[in-house]
């Protein structure tokens, strides 16, 4: 079976992997240009194309497929089906049609809840208890097409974007694997997605990240969790940013004004010692911290050497 592979981030590398220790034939990895990174500014690859490259398969980079040149090379492989894990193109008619047994995505929801860009972000944010793995027939909507097959995993206390994009790589792995053999020989019928339990999310930008205390502590603690590793939440204290890395809600002593920054609590699952942050609504028990330019390090040790912290009033956003 010749599989064409589409995909940029970490989530899509394991997929990928799985396919070639299978011994699928993968003529080529479709993958987003180099991009522009780090403090240099300097191009770096993506996490596909680095995996890519040091599995030997043949990369191809373009910006989009508007041009017949890259739609004719596309179709030069011969692929019988494409496999699409967070490539971040929309693919044109022309594409969709190429391989005789269509193009399928892996999306991190359970749709059609979640479609778009930020799937795993949004169900953390949305305090959801479950979310999942999607495989669907692409069509040329924004993950709109009917459904292979889904697996479904529970959303921890500890979860962030991170660790729980993670979690649905591995099994987006083991679900294309299970898929591709009876899709590709007629035996899967694919079921159409319910529009009316839909939802659609949106690109997470860096000004995210920015804490609004006003919001409650539960509020906080779920972003603080989805917008980890990026872009990370902040607030500012002495002219600097300062990123909040894991926190908990506590509510005991909610009496704190929104902002104020109150002494050591004991917060998180294990009663860690942690400052607190007064919010709407209960107080936000910091566990762990990370200022400008400084090492992360736990809310205990920051304080030993910010003493003038505890009283003090943040920036309400």
């Amino acid at each position: 079976m010749r599989v064409v592979f589409m995909g940029s981030p970490e989530f899509a590398v394991l997929p990928l992997e799985h396919l070639i220790l299978n011994g699928y034939h993968i003529p080529a990895v479709y993958t987003q240009p180099d991009r522009p990174a780090g403090r240099g500014r300097g191009l770096s690859p993506s996490p596909v194309k680095r995996a890519a490259e040091r599995l030997s398969l043949s990369v191809v980079q373009p910006d989009s497929f508007q041009k017949m040149e890259v739609v004719s090379g596309l179709a030069s492989f011969q692929p019988d089906v494409i496999a699409v894990a967070a490539f971040g193109q929309i693919l044109p008619r022309s594409v969709l049609d190429i391989p005789r047994c269509g193009c399928i995505n892996l999306h991190p929801s359970l749709l059609p809840r979640f479609r778009g860009a930020s799937p795993v972000a949004s169900a953390i944010l949305a305090g959801e208890e479950f979310t999942g793995v999607s495989i669907m027939l692409m069509d040329e909507g924004m993950d709109t097409g009917p459904v292979l097959a889904r697996a479904q995993i529970s959303i921890s206390g500890r979860d962030t974007t991170g660790l729980l994009t993670a979690k649905l790589s591995r099994i987006s792995a083991q679900l294309l694997l299970s898929v591709l053999p009876p899709w590709v020989r007629g035996k899967l019928s694919p079921q159409p997605q319910d529009e009316s339990g839909a939802s659609y999310c949106r690109p997470i930008s860096k000004k995210d990240g920015e804490i609004d205390w006003r919001l409650s502590a539960v509020d906080i603690w779920r972003r603080v969790r989805a917008f980890h590793p990026w872009p990370g939440c902040y607030t500012r204290w002495r002219g600097r940013q300062l990123r909040i890395i894991e926190a908990a809600p506590v509510y005991e002593g909610s009496g704190a004004a929104a902002g104020r920054v109150v002494a050591l609590i004991p917060a998180g699952e294990t009663g860690e010692p942690a400052f607190g942050v007064g919010t709407g609504e209960a107080v936000l028990g910091v566990l762990r911290v990370q200022m400008e330019g400084r090492r992360a390090m736990s809310a205990v040790d920051f304080l030993k050497g910010q003493r003038e912290l505890v009283g003090a009033q943040l920036p309400l956003s």
